[in-house]
């Protein structure tokens, strides 16, 4: 039996070839042939938001090529991303009013049930996902109801159950609720199964930390809280085990799919909830990771098309099934370039 390479302790004698790894490496077709991970346009997920109004396109400052759109815009956009090769959307809605209780996102009229509906109508193959949440009805800006100095669970999730059920009824293919309060996912599991919609899938943001990176989307989702934060519920960054554990316990609630977001500082976090479940995994690429690689390439720092891909590569090399990009138009446009 041959003895195993201990590191550090192997030298190669006078006998032995020279092994040249560069060999595969000299040639594009070369690399092409060994390449390991693959990106394709079927990974890609496009967040959308959606307001209120008619012929309504507001660019997000912090965020170059991503706007907030009306629903006539927002089915426009949806016809160019399915033209594109791009498989689904997911949906954030920001309503005109917001109350203390959300009550936008779970009325049957509200905007993304409207945007749900116009959507399925003009481009039925599209995969819609709606996000799940009341941050951007409350007029606080938490994802639940308030209580005091307290973000409270259990009413908060029966209206998040609520929300997932009006969405459904709008014609959603997916629903993922980004909250991370206890039980969620059982809520929504059981609303959605009582009611004929046992075939819908979940998927969970299943390990959502408290992350610094989301600056840019709550100034596009106009969600930043009024008060306090969301430590209480999201993750603490410095842990890895406890991600382990949310996941589990998604999935035995009935999660489908399950999402660590954001997604570049995590990829530790990627790796280990493939290995560990095997589940279809998702990777959030969140605006701060977008923002920062648009601000880059735009002082010239960086190449930020060859790092926007090399940034999406090792999200996938990582174990994500599917990416939530703001890049999703532009890496489909270069993947069809590299053809």
């Amino acid at each position: 039996m041959q003895t195993p390479l201990v590191p550090g302790t192997y030298s190669r004698t006078e006998t032995e070839p020279f092994k040249r790894l560069r060999r595969t490496r000299m040639t594009e077709p070369l690399r092409s042939m060994v390449r390991e991970t693959e990106l394709s346009k079927n990974d890609f997920i496009y967040p959308l938001f959606v307001v209120e109004g008619k012929n309504f396109k507001k660019e997000v400052s912090s965020m170059p090529g991503v706007y907030q759109m009306s629903v006539d815009h927002i089915v426009r956009e949806c016809v160019d991303v399915k033209k594109m090769g791009i498989p689904a959307v997911i949906l954030f809605g920001i309503p005109k009013e917001k109350d203390e209780v959300g009550s936008g996102a779970y009325d049957e009229l509200g905007i993304v049930q409207q945007a749900t509906r116009a959507i399925k109508k003009e481009v039925p193959e599209l995969v819609v996902i709606t996000d799940v949440c009341l941050c951007e009805y409350t007029s606080h800006g938490h994802c639940g109801i308030v209580r005091g100095n307290e973000i409270v669970n259990d009413e908060s999730i029966e209206l998040l159950a609520k929300e997932a059920l009006t969405h459904t009824q709008a014609g959603a293919d997916m629903v993922a609720p980004s909250d991370m309060f206890d039980g969620r996912v059982k809520a929504i599991r059981s609303i959605l199964d009582e009611n004929g919609f046992k075939n819908i899938p979940i998927m969970s943001y299943a390990a959502k930390y408290a992350s610094g990176f989301y600056g840019p989307f709550r100034e596009a989702a106009e969600s930043t809280p009024h008060f306090g934060d969301r430590r209480s519920h999201q993750m603490d960054p410095a842990n890895s085990n406890e991600a382990l554990r949310e996941v589990e316990q998604d999935i035995i609630e009935g999660a489908d799919i399950v999402m660590v977001k954001p997604a570049t500082p995590y990829l530790d976090i990627i790796r280990r909830v493939k290995d560990r479940f095997g589940m279809p995994t998702a990777a959030y690429n969140v605006s701060g990771e977008f923002s920062m690689v648009k601000a880059a390439a735009q002082n010239g720092w960086i190449d930020g098309e060859r790092v926007m891909m090399e940034m999406l590569t090792g999200i996938k090399r990582a174990g994500a099934d599917m990416i939530l990009t703001y890049f999703a138009k532009e890496a489909s446009a270069v993947l069809d370039k590299q053809k």
